[in-house]
């Protein structure tokens, strides 16, 4: 708005001046219907009747059901969060406490540390030990240039 007024070369006072359109009032009295509207209605969902969030998978799934695999009955009135609490959505893991579960978890973490143990422990040495060359095979393997095999005296590392 600012620019194209600039463009058309109207005065700043002019532009920036509270219109007496309509429109401009009708937008007003939405913005405060809106506000009256969140003191009537709470939840905003126009007074829909919204029944306690529990997710269908904790329903009991031999109960005679109309959807037997929704667990739902003809006309029972749906929860807004209906994605979120069907059957299809993510299911709850109920099976262990996070307490057990870190328990559980500490275990395997500390087999694990074992076996390694056990294993550091018992592994064998070398079977053998590294061969040394006189001369380190200078000469077969290329000349005084290339690296060479190991020579007699020479370290590992």
């Amino acid at each position: 708005m600012l620019s194209r007024a600039l463009r058309v070369g109207r005065p700043l006072s002019r532009t920036l001046r509270p219109s007496t359109t309509p429109g401009a009032s009708l937008l007003r009295a939405q913005v405060r219907y809106a506000s009256q509207a969140e003191i009537e209605d709470p939840d905003m969902n126009g007074g829909y009747p919204n029944p306690p969030a529990v997710k269908r998978q904790h329903r009991d799934p031999y109960t005679d059901w109309w959807d037997k695999q929704e667990r739902r009955n003809f006309g029972e009135t749906v929860h807004e969060d209906n994605d979120i609490l069907g059957v299809f959505s993510p299911e709850d893991y109920t099976h262990f406490s996070p307490a057990w579960g870190a328990v559980l978890f500490s275990c395997f973490v500390g087999s694990v540390a074992v076996l390694m143990t056990v294993v550091y422990q018992l592994y064998p040495d070398m079977p053998a030990t590294p061969r040394t060359y006189p001369d380190g095979l200078e000469k077969e393997l290329g000349g005084s240039n290339t690296v060479t095999a190991l020579k007699e005296g020479d370290d590992l590392l």
